[in-house]
């Protein structure tokens, strides 16, 4: 694990996980797929550009964070 991921929230709402980190306003959204297909990222992500890390960086370790808690919930093999 990256160590910036620690500082990341990762919470699930349905079939939905969102991950945001304290201090931003970074903000990324993703969806169960059907039939265990994985996640998709919702396009319209919040983004923060005063943060200490770029929007590439955020959408790394958001999507790392993701992938984690959707193979934890089984959504993923």
């Amino acid at each position: 694990m990256l160590p910036r991921m620690e500082k990341l929230i990762v919470k699930v709402d349905g079939t939905t996980i969102i991950v945001t980190m304290p201090g931003t306003s970074f903000q990324a959204t993703y969806f169960k797929q059907p039939e265990g297909q994985g996640i998709q990222q919702d396009l319209s992500m919040t983004k923060d550009s005063d943060a200490a890390l770029t929007t590439r960086e955020f959408e790394t370790l958001a999507w790392e964070a993701a992938n984690a808690k959707a193979r934890e919930l089984g959504w993923i093999v």
